[in-house]
């Protein structure tokens, strides 16, 4: 285990490297490595342990009844998964998680991550703090792309989506970090209809835009 990219995660923000090794057999630490496209958690199971990719990176896929699936969430290097499942006893999950490409993850005991142990280990707290912490952002990752989604139109979903950009980067030219599939999957629309309204938009004076750097040029073309 590489115990310094560990302690530069979210997870074990303020646990020094040459406290992570201790810290790991409190939590029954085990890693395992996956080729790319191979299943980690499979919909239907119970799982009690949190993943954290060391490498590679892995998808959240939902699979449909009638036999295909959507990609409905993607985990860098350095993040979690499963933490909300994990937390619920007997919650079973309802999408796979898959390898994206070849990838090593880390599982946790979240059990034992959410218990003092034995030892008095003051780090389980700060795990618990940070854990809390990661959640609150998914939270509000979610929340934000409701948001998003909830409009009827294409256009007023977009204008959702660049209007919050253009707040968050504090600047009316940005980057946003989506390919236009990317962008489509996210608010949950067809790609070529989405590019024909981004041309529209630009038409009518809202927007100026090349690949994914975008500029709102006026507030009053609605």
């Amino acid at each position: 285990m590489n115990n310094f990219f560990l302690s530069n995660t979210p997870l074990f923000h303020g646990v020094k490297e040459n406290e992570i090794e201790g810290l790991l057999s409190c939590l029954g630490a085990r890693e395992k490595s996956y080729k790319k496209n191979e299943i980690i958690f499979r919909a239907g199971s119970v799982v009690h342990e949190i993943g954290l990719v060391e490498s590679g990176s892995v998808n959240i896929v939902v699979n449909f009844y009638w036999g295909n699936s959507n990609i409905f969430g993607h985990v860098e290097k350095g993040m979690i998964f499963a933490e909300n499942y994990a937390a619920i006893p007997g919650r079973e999950l309802i999408c796979d998680v898959v390898a994206a490409e070849p990838c090593e993850v880390l599982f946790l005991d979240l059990t034992k991550l959410l218990t003092t142990c034995s030892h008095g280990c003051v780090f389980h707290q700060r795990l618990i703090h940070n854990l809390l912490r990661i959640s609150a952002q998914k939270s509000l990752n979610l929340s934000t792309r409701m948001m998003h989604t909830a409009p009827k139109s294409m256009r007023d979903k977009l204008l959702s989506y660049l209007s919050e950009q253009a707040m968050v980067n504090g600047n009316s030219h940005f980057t946003i970090p989506f390919d236009r599939q990317q962008l489509a999957d996210y608010l949950g629309v067809d790609r070529s209809a989405l590019s024909n309204e981004l041309s529209k938009m630009q038409k009518d004076g809202l927007i100026s835009f090349k690949k994914n750097e975008f500029t709102l040029t006026s507030e009053n073309a609605l």
